[in-house]
């Protein structure tokens, strides 16, 4: 049986030192859930640019739908320069006010998420009051299972109050270590060690698992008891 996974957010390029690779946290998701057998929906928006025509081609040959994929005449396909610090950590650079900041809530794409097992979603396509707005209305769309947050903080890209309101609205969080403790001191939990750290969560709110990346480290998951 395949199950039907919706994701919001954004498709940008990750302008990397060795050449640039079509990526943003929900497209990742997506593109996962298509390559193993089951329906991945991507809700998003790309510029009418080279760069938005190649990613539609890409998502193509990578068997993903893209009826949800939407065109933008006046604003440029997201792209990310990424470089590398001294100790070779990714440093991201978001360029502001691109396709994906301006999703509209679409019938095709309320119709995706009314129909999904699982609405996938993160923090950085909520920058904009455009695609902020049209979260909240496939939110309130869904009627599925899973709401599956990927936190992915990116800087000057949340504020508290999107990090509390996506984090009240999920069942699954995924986040890094680094970002365990940027929200942490939001519940009031700063004391609390990263291993407790999802246990303490489930006291305050509807989380049924966390997921922690430890980089290098490797990962641990959690699950309401």
């Amino acid at each position: 049986m395949a199950y039907s996974f919706v994701a919001f957010g954004e498709v940008l390029w990750d302008l990397l030192p060795s050449g640039r690779v079509l990526g943003g946290a929900p497209f990742n998701f997506a593109c996962r859930v298509a390559s193993v057998g089951d329906r991945g929906v991507m809700i998003s928006r790309v510029g009418e640019d080279d760069l938005g025509r190649e990613a539609l081609e890409v998502m193509g040959t990578l068997g993903m739908e893209t009826a949800c994929i939407q065109r933008d005449g006046r604003r440029p396909t997201g792209t990310v320069p990424v470089s590398l610090d001294a100790a070779g950590v990714p440093v991201f650079t978001i360029i502001p006010n691109v396709a994906y900041d301006f999703i509209e809530p679409t019938v095709e794409a309320l119709a995706a998420v009314a129909g999904a097992d699982c609405f996938c979603f993160g923090t950085l396509a909520q920058r904009g009051p455009v695609s902020a707005a049209t979260f909240g209305r496939l939110l309130g769309s869904f009627r599925g299972t899973v709401r599956l947050l990927d936190l992915n903080l990116r800087r000057d890209c949340w504020t508290p109050a999107s990090i509390r309101s996506s984090i009240d609205s999920s069942d699954v969080l995924k986040l890094n270590d680094g970002e365990a403790a940027t929200i942490a001191p939001l519940y009031g939990l700063e004391a609390v060690p990263l291993a407790e750290l999802p246990r303490a969560l489930f006291e305050r709110t509807r989380l049924s698992h966390v997921v922690v990346t430890l980089g290098p480290g490797g990962a641990f998951a959690v699950a309401r008891s």
